[in-house]
């Protein structure tokens, strides 16, 4: 007696509730063995492979390349041979279901219309209102064409100038694009936003960095950045201001004592952001051999889900670009976003009001204006700013 197990989206992280599908490994009909890879999905933090919780053949795909998913929901239906070869994979959850009307459904459509109808987006659950014309109440391959023709005709307008196909482009989102708006969108409406900047001497920073950029990689394989610098300080400053490293759960703020400090890398498809975890614990060397190592990663397109998870705090650095101020958008559930510019030579006046070329950075911190005020902020970027300048070591 055969079985049909459904395949849900996993929970893939703790503040994931949605994917994006980016492609099938899989096609109907095929057989898969337990734990082969039946699709890729996208998050705005990492794409993921989702495996087979059994082995069988696949019944049926529902969700459909590009298409947005919620955590539990359907991807696909397999069916088992029987209750012996159902071997559950414990990642993933499934439900199990024998002779349900959406599959009675499916066998009531020909295969030529199911394909259309998956190439356009149309859920089986629409098929069933489109007015059918076939012999027997069947819905035919033109009845599906003319109900996407009218659901697609545009609007009358009135005296639009006409604009050649040849004049523009469109471009569809991918997956991770559209789940990064969808998590900004999200962040920037749900949390009102405040930003406050502040300049910061980055001399004596630059002159170790070029001082010892050699010995730095030949001892450690990575690159000394100013990055690594300002992470440390991000390190030092929120010890004494805390709520920054925070999140907001209704009314509650949970103040978290580690700092997880996620890096903004810059990849072909948008923005990926690693996560430092314990960056307080780390020295200078071992902050800048993280970052090292997870942005290859991110650029590889190899980081893994936990590479990615349980940020509490994250680091933007737009200077790389020439940018010397930015007004980053906070990362959800986090309550702040620092952003460095572009270090510029200026004539700065000094204590003793003698005038002296310096290495310039402007950084900026925006804020949930929800969880703390601009003093504290203020705070923290001055105390951001006295360990940047004042502490130069290497350790």
């Amino acid at each position: 007696m055969s079985e049909i197990v459904q395949v849900t989206l996993p929970k893939l992280g703790e503040s994931i509730m949605n994917a994006t599908v980016v492609q099938w490994f899989k096609s109907v009909g095929d057989t898969v063995q337990v734990d082969e890879a039946l699709l890729e999905v996208s998050t705005d933090k990492v794409n993921s492979e989702i495996p087979s919780p059994v082995a069988g053949k696949i019944k049926s795909i529902v969700a459909n390349p590009d298409q947005e998913v919620g955590v539990g929901e359907l991807l696909a239906t397999i069916e088992i041979g029987g209750v012996a070869s159902a071997i559950v994979h414990p990642k993933i959850e499934e439900k199990k279901i024998e002779g349900s009307k959406q599959d009675e459904m499916r066998d009531f459509y020909s295969p030529a219309l199911l394909k259309i109808a998956r190439e356009k987006g149309v859920p089986l659950s629409d098929l069933e209102k489109i007015p059918a014309t076939g012999a027997g109440g069947r819905l035919t391959k033109q009845d599906l064409e003319d109900y996407l023709s009218k659901k697609t005709k545009p609007c009358p307008m009135k005296s639009q100038p006409s604009t050649s196909n040849v004049d523009v482009e469109r471009v569809k989102m991918t997956g991770m694009r559209k789940a990064i708006a969808d998590n900004m969108v999200r962040s920037f409406y749900e949390a009102p936003h405040a930003t406050l900047v502040t300049e910061v001497d980055v001399t004596e920073a630059m002159k170790l960095v070029q001082k010892h950029k050699e010995e730095f990689v030949s001892k450690y394989g990575v690159k000394l950045t100013i990055t690594t610098f300002v992470a440390r300080a991000i390190c030092r400053a929120l010890q004494e201001y805390p709520f920054l490293n925070s999140s907001l759960d209704q009314d509650t703020i949970i103040v978290k004592r580690y700092v997880n400090l996620g890096i903004a890398v810059s990849v072909d498809q948008g923005i990926m952001v690693p996560v430092v975890k314990h960056c307080q614990r780390l020295s200078l060397p071992e902050i800048a051999k993280e970052i090292g190592e997870l942005s290859q990663k991110a650029r590889n397109n190899t980081l893994a889900t936990s590479d990615v998870s349980d940020g509490t705090i994250t680091l933007t650095n737009f200077g790389m670009s020439g940018v010397a101020i930015g007004i980053p958008i906070i990362r959800y559930p986090e309550v702040a976003i620092i952003g460095i510019g572009a270090i510029q030579r200026k004539v700065a006046v000094m204590a003793d009001d003698s005038f002296a070329i310096r290495s310039m950075m402007h950084v900026s911190l925006t804020f949930d204006h929800r969880v703390l005020d601009g003093m504290y902020g203020c705070g923290f970027l001055n105390a951001l700013k006295k360990h940047l300048e004042q502490d130069s070591s290497l350790n």
